[in-house]
């Protein structure tokens, strides 16, 4: 198994402006929808202001990680996920001819003198086309940095995943998800056998999330490995029986 095989799948999103509640993140449900039809699954997800420090110590601490991150690569002061990734990985910022070419061919003299300034990224890196204004995201290894804008880097991500990493699955355990609903069934009443099953399926967790409006409804579940969900979800049923706590099957 190659060790990229073994690493955990985190992603990064940066931006002062969702932090501060002015635009709403789409990354993280877009990512986890396209990682979860490949058979992969998002380990870890942070949100971060538009800081260097901090984008730096983030990048750092992902270092065993394949990372996606989405935000701070542009030209304004308050970009600065560029200069971030390069010294997270003791690398300077350097004009990127085919970044250059790129950018030169759909701005034209417009490039100049603040657009080039997107063309500056850590030596060596690999670029990431982008397909709305050309203007490209990068990879260094396993890290991803791409624009903050969905429209350009959902494109991106997805290339990523399909020729990166979609046979990675294969050295991974199939994951499986199932779950019942409760009516009228507080947390409380939930809790041991949740335990219970916890420590009997070594390979799964248990959930509830509960629902308040319009009715107070409970989804129960269990998820993991593929080979241990069904026997678990059995067990959790005979479980309620016991507890004379009826369920709907989803």
């Amino acid at each position: 198994m190659k060790k990229k095989d073994l690493k955990e799948i985190h992603a990064l999103i940066i931006g002062d402006e969702i932090l501060s509640g002015k635009r709403q993140d789409k990354h993280l449900n877009y990512l986890t929808k396209k990682l979860n039809s490949h058979g992969l699954s998002l380990k870890k997800a942070e949100f971060i202001s538009d800081d260097l420090k901090l984008i730096t110590e983030a990048i750092k601490e992902n270092k065993d990680s394949i990372l996606f991150c989405f935000g701070g690569i542009g030209a304004t002061p308050d970009d600065c996920t560029r200069e971030a990734a390069a010294i997270a990985n003791n690398m300077t910022l350097k004009i990127h001819p085919e970044a250059k070419k790129a950018i030169e061919e759909r701005f034209g003299k417009d490039t100049y003198p603040k657009r080039i300034l997107m063309a500056y990224l850590p030596e060596n890196c690999s670029l990431l086309k982008n397909v709305v204004n050309n203007v490209p995201g990068f990879s260094i290894d396993d890290h991803h940095f791409m624009p903050g804008f969905p429209e350009m880097a959902w494109p991106m991500s997805d290339w990523i995943i399909l020729n990166h990493y979609r046979d990675l699955s294969l050295n991974h355990p199939k994951k499986l998800d199932l779950s019942i609903w409760l009516d009228n069934v507080s947390e409380s009443l939930l809790i041991d056998v949740m335990h219970k099953i916890n420590n009997e399926y070594k390979n799964v967790k248990t959930y509830s999330l509960p629902r308040l409006k319009p009715s107070k409804t409970l989804e129960l579940g269990v998820k993991g490995d593929n080979s241990e969900v069904k026997e678990a979800m059995k067990a959790l049923k005979n479980n309620l029986k016991d507890l004379s706590i009826n369920w709907k099957d989803t």
